[in-house]
């Protein structure tokens, strides 16, 4: 299934919403890995087709959704604590990450520093047959400053058939399948999400091309992870 969001109030999407395409970098970007996907020009706001395309469809995989929410942290209480209330025993809490001002994507590869693009998490290690169930994502912005989520509109088992129409069936989905399908010169629409301090996403990073993002942000932005299963609507939502 591709990116689908839930919202109650189209206007309130849009509001925070904005699109782009995107493209593999060039050799003299050098912060990034080769190949990596980053966004491409400038990000336009989102229109009635655009959201239209993400709703959720009636009976949607809650582990395939997309929810914008407040996470209910109370300052003093350890971070870890926060999914406890959820449902999940197992959630695992990930930690924080600290992203400097104006990084067009945020994470780094840990042995070598460079940048690795929008990309698919592989925590759960699933096969392309049941990659549309795994744990979705928490994330709290801790701030200081503002901090957007980067989404890709087509979902990772789309693009493994793309890429090996042929033999898709026993693989494991890859962010290198995501280089590979825009390398080849298919498009791939993203959309930009923006989270201020206090405010988060519940998100399947393990089926959806993304991303953090702190461009045009004058202030660094911290963030917390937790990986489990939610339902949706576990969370108040903002929009």
């Amino acid at each position: 299934m591709p990116l689908h969001i839930v919202y109650g109030d189209p206007s309130a999407l849009r509001a925070r919403c904005e699109i782009a395409t995107v493209r593999t970098t060039r050799p003299e970007e050098t912060a990034y890995e080769p190949g990596a996907i980053i966004p491409a020009g400038q990000w336009r706001p989102m229109t009635e087709v655009d959201v239209k395309a993400a709703t959720a469809p009636r009976r949607p995989l809650d582990s395939t959704l997309v929810e914008i929410v407040r996470p209910s942290y109370q300052e003093g209480l350890p971070l870890e604590a926060l999914t406890d209330p959820l449902g999940d025993p197992d959630a695992v809490y990930l930690g924080q990450a600290l992203a400097k001002a104006e990084m067009t994507t945020t994470t780094d590869n840990y042995e070598d520093g460079r940048l690795i693009g929008l990309h698919l998490d592989n925590w759960d290690k699933l096969p392309y047959a049941n990659k549309h169930t795994g744990r979705r994502r928490i994330c709290l912005n801790l701030g200081p400053g503002v901090r957007y989520i980067i989404l890709g509109a087509i979902d990772a088992q789309a693009v493994c058939r793309a890429v090996h129409p042929g033999y898709h069936a026993d693989r494991y989905p890859h962010t290198q399948d995501y280089r590979d399908y825009v390398a080849s010169g298919r498009p791939i629409h993203t959309i930009r999400i923006r989270l201020a301090p206090g405010e988060g996403y519940v998100a399947p990073t393990e089926y959806l091309l993304h991303d953090g993002s702190t461009e045009a942000q004058d202030r660094p932005s911290a963030a917390a992870f937790w990986l489990g299963h939610w339902p949706r609507g576990i969370l108040p939502s903002l929009i």
